[in-house]
């Protein structure tokens, strides 16, 4: 019998939290000299030199200044934002960053972030991650003003002890020539490393949708239960039996709930019902992205997941963002099948 995801209810502990803040392993061999930017667009060249000057200069603020009778002191933290649109490579730059530094140091996306202040506490949060070199925070979001207060608030401590900051953000498609939308947005929000943060512009076409063609046509049911009945590692599940058993555990145990596995079926897809629904969805989405684990479908095709409303209102960064993911999820697994 095919193994379902939702028969799976994973347990992590709250301390082990910090220690799976690495990047995914899609990314576990690049590099600055592995991005290969576009001839057509200059900010992405432009972009890579930023970020190895970033890390100089952060390896330097680590090292501290020297005080009297020979004790160091970290120096304050710098920080950078890489600011653009979808699927430009700004993950790439980021975790090039991530392996250029000296550990102890973190990559999580800000769901992340946020998830490991709740677990632990604020100032468990604080003094764990305080002798980091730096904390990489891909996708930082400003649809919740809770979790950015709260997560700016971390990282105002954090760069005061010294823990240099790099983050990255998507500013929506119709803003790119609105002069740095997300980034001044960012920047207001918080207010306090509003002076710590270089911000630079990464450009061009989003690389998962370069002369690709639409989102697949969904498979039938049958023909999904062959699939997974017959790929080692493959789970189906039933998407409105998904969707409630994603509503029963913490967004933190998503990362846990599909490792291991090697193909995801979801039978029943449909657009989500509700807001809710839809950012549970996102969340598992951005899981199964950063485990490169290739997606089918029945139902629906995946790019009617989010309804026209959804994408007109607050969370639109996140959904396109989770379509271009499981669109890219999506045709990875009819190609391998």
């Amino acid at each position: 019998m095919t193994a379902r995801l939702s028969d799976r209810s994973p347990q992590v502990p709250p301390e082990e939290l910090v220690d799976e803040m690495v990047p995914p392993t899609m990314f576990d061999e690049v590099s600055f000299d592995s991005y290969i930017p576009d001839p057509n667009e200059p900010s992405q060249s432009a972009a890579v030199a930023s970020c190895r000057q970033f890390v100089e200069r952060a390896r330097g603020a680590r090292a501290g200044k020297r005080k009297l009778f020979g004790k160091k002191t970290p120096g304050q933290g710098i920080g950078l934002y890489l600011d653009g649109g979808f699927g430009v490579g700004k993950t790439h730059l980021l975790a090039s960053i991530y392996h250029e530094m000296p550990g102890p140091k973190a990559f999580a996306t800000f769901v992340e972030v946020t998830h490991v202040v709740g677990a632990l506490g604020f100032t468990a949060a604080v003094d764990r991650l305080s002798d980091h070199s730096v904390i990489c925070i891909d996708e930082f979001e400003l649809d919740d003003p809770g979790d950015t207060m709260l997560v700016s608030r971390l990282l105002t401590e954090l760069t005061a002890r010294g823990v240099s900051i790099v983050a990255t953000s998507n500013t929506l498609p119709g803003q790119l020539g609105e002069g740095r939308f997300a980034a001044q947005d960012f920047l207001r929000e918080i207010r306090k490393l509003a002076a710590v943060f270089e911000t630079v512009r990464v450009d061009g076409p989003d690389y998962r949708h370069r002369d690709l063609p639409p989102a697949p046509e969904p498979h039938t049911d049958a023909e999904l239960a062959e699939l997974a009945g017959k790929t080692e590692g493959a789970t189906l599940d039933d998407f409105d039996e998904l969707c409630k058993h994603l509503s029963t555990l913490h967004p933190s145990k998503y990362k846990a709930l599909v490792e291991g596995v090697t193909l995801v079926c979801v039978s029943g897809v449909h657009p989500a019902p509700d807001q809710t629904v839809a950012l549970r969805m996102v969340v598992l989405a951005d899981r199964l992205y950063d485990a490169n684990i290739p997606l089918m479908v029945s139902g629906s095709k995946l790019d009617e997941i989010f309804t026209e409303e959804m994408l007109a209102g607050g969370y639109k960064k996140k959904y396109l963002r989770a379509t271009s993911r499981l669109l890219a999820l999506s045709r990875f697994a009819e190609s391998t099948n």
